[in-house]
């Protein structure tokens, strides 16, 4: 039986129907949330026994989560070339492009006198949360630990879930290895997130907390956020891609194929103003599904989550995707480059049809940790700011002072803050030196 995609015409939506698919969210459901939040409970109170009492809970086959370097040594050991040069090159790149984003620090001076620093630190520990069980993945390790490494930050700790026999993925404690990881523990879902943020006997906590997960995860990010910074709340992967008559249909279908089979719930669309692309697509998908791995999966998403829409023009395509604001958005068009350029609310945007979703999760360097649900209209792609603050330092001269004191004076009073204007009027007394 063939799998059938969703199609709607842009200008049959209602303005609510329009509005519930762009307006969707990352944040996991009042259910999630309830058992997130119990669990996060259970380990704040109850420390390493609550910790491994969830992990059991879950079917973790590991009563101590610590992963010896051992461990870590023993699998690189046993790791083949080609993989290690794949790890080696996805490191390289990804360390070429965070470590030139290291902030500049600045110094201002809008009134002669009042000098303001801005001045960046990296944080003094972080948390990498990375997905595993039933998969694994090393390119997100990579996407969380070289750039902290970049940014200098002092104690990087890494939490992901082992299999069911208490085993962590070869390639993933390799990458562990390659990457000098000195700290990492086998716990997964809300109860890692909550080991990390409160601590427990065994594990101090960390200042902030990165990388991807499940609802169950993100929704634990979102509950500990009044003690630990995090990064975003990640929801399921989603695609977008915008594609006209020049676009190859096999193309686009392996690109909505490539980001829907990371789970049933991952949104995958295509914004066409060619019908007949729209069916040619379609025919492919239902071609290549039977041949992919987690053909499963891929149909449960395509069929809740996968949609069509048709546009009149291609400004109308750049106008829905910047209401939607995927994680990825891929624009297959006769004139990419420039109609990427009016893409302003993504993730990640690939130009052309040589710039695959792929490229940017494994090799490119551009970090693969994106906002989804929406969020891309306000949040950023993970990258080395995440891993510092900002601090602001003002030095004042007595001039710089007295120039600005009036302001200080006049705004004070007007908000009924008296002790504000002493604290300016104590000072230039003639007494003062």
């Amino acid at each position: 039986m063939s799998l059938e995609i969703q199609t709607t015409r842009l200008t049959n939506l209602s303005s609510e129907q329009a509005r519930r698919l762009v307006r969707r969210s990352a944040v996991a459901s009042a259910q999630v949330h309830r058992a997130a939040q119990a669990i996060c409970d259970a380990v704040r109170t109850g420390g390493d026994e609550a910790l491994a009492a969830a992990g059991a809970s879950f079917g973790g086959g590991r009563t101590d989560p610590s992963v010896m370097h051992a461990e870590m040594k023993s699998a690189w050991d046993a790791t083949n070339d080609e993989i290690r040069d794949a790890i080696e090159e996805s490191i390289r790149n990804v360390e070429f492009f965070h470590s030139r984003q290291r902030p500049t620090d600045l110094t201002v001076e809008p009134v002669p006198g009042v000098r303001i620093d801005r001045k960046w630190s990296a944080l003094g520990s972080v948390g990498a949360y990375i997905p595993g069980g039933k998969a694994a993945y090393p390119s997100s390790l990579i996407m969380t630990v070289v750039p902290a490494l970049a940014a200098g930050v002092g104690r990087i700790v890494v939490a992901s879930p082992a299999m069911a026999d208490g085993r962590i993925d070869p390639t993933l404690l390799a990458t562990a290895y390659r990457l000098g990881v000195t700290e990492m523990y086998a716990m997964g879902g809300a109860q890692a997130v909550a080991a990390l943020a409160y601590g427990t006997e065994s594990i101090r906590p960390v200042d902030k907390i990165v990388g991807p997960g499940n609802a169950y995860v993100t929704a634990a990010k979102l509950i500990v956020l009044g003690v630990c910074a995090i990064d975003m709340p990640a929801g399921p992967s989603e695609v977008l891609v915008i594609a006209d008559g020049s676009a190859d249909p096999e193309m686009v279908a392996v690109d909505l194929l490539c980001q829907a089979e990371h789970g049933p719930d991952s949104p995958a669309l295509l914004v066409t103003t060619d019908e007949s692309l729209a069916r040619k697509v379609g025919e492919h998908i239902n071609r290549l599904l039977p041949q992919l791995d987690r053909r499963e999966i891929l149909a449960q998403a395509l069929t809740r989550h996968g949609l069509v829409v048709l546009v009149e023009t291609i400004s109308e395509a750049v106008a829905f995707a910047n209401d939607y604001a995927a994680e990825h958005v891929t624009v297959l068009t006769e004139r990419s480059a420039h109609d990427a350029d009016s893409i302003t609310s993504a993730g990640s945007i690939y130009v052309g049809h040589w710039s695959p979703e792929a490229a940017g999760d494994y090799a490119t360097g551009a970090n693969h940790v994106l906002p989804t649900g929406g969020l891309a209209r306000s949040m950023n792609p993970l990258g080395i700011e995440d891993f510092g603050t900002w601090r602001q330092v003002q030095t004042l001269t007595e001039s710089g002072l007295r120039a600005i004191a009036p302001t200080i004076s006049t705004l004070a009073t007007a908000e009924g803050l008296t002790a504000h204007r002493l604290s300016v009027d104590v000072r230039l007394r003639p007494s003062v030196r």
